[in-house]
């Protein structure tokens, strides 16, 4: 028997805390998701379990306790897989709300400047209405002048955000 053979991956104390807090950091993290968002999540019951009722506690000793219980049961459970579903959820959150200002400075811009921005959405959704938006720009800048409700400003974000929700499902 070699040594490499009797080699044993030691861990050291400091680097079985820094894991044990990681992992009570993300279960932390798991706790400020929607109930959808969880479900999303490979988790096992007993611990969807704790983290639904660490949602429901108010009193900060007993959340801290749930916190802590909430990492023990981490320890017992696929700490990678969880992590990278959980990465994976917030990426997707990051590209929504991305997407969302993109589509508020194009309609914004179109308000602004008229038909010279109109290439600029084309330009990222092809298959664009340039009447109706023209249209509906048009309706705004009224509404704008006027200093009445931006209804068509409203309309406007709406339409351009089912253009980039077609776009996705494309």
């Amino acid at each position: 028997m070699s040594d490499d053979d009797e080699y044993i991956d030691i861990k050291s104390k400091s680097q079985l805390k820094r894991e044990v807090e990681s992992m009570q950091k993300l279960g932390e993290k798991l706790i400020a998701l929607s109930p959808t968002e969880l479900e999303k999540l490979p988790l096992e019951e007993k611990l969807l379990d704790a983290i639904h009722h660490a949602q429901a506690i108010n009193a900060r000793g007993a959340i801290r306790r749930q916190r802590q219980y909430i990492g023990k049961l981490m320890r017992e459970a696929d700490f990678d897989e969880i992590q990278q579903a959980y990465e994976l959820i917030i990426h997707q959150d990051t590209q929504s709300v991305a997407q969302l200002h993109l589509i508020e400075r194009l309609r914004d811009n179109l308000i602004a400047q008229g038909d010279s921005a109109l290439d600029e959405v084309v330009e990222h959704f092809p298959n664009a209405d340039r009447s109706h938006i023209r249209q509906l720009t048009r309706n705004a800048k009224n509404e704008l002048a006027k200093s009445a409700p931006p209804k068509s400003a409203r309309k406007l974000f709406k339409y351009l955000r089912d253009l980039s929700a077609n776009d996705a499902n494309e």
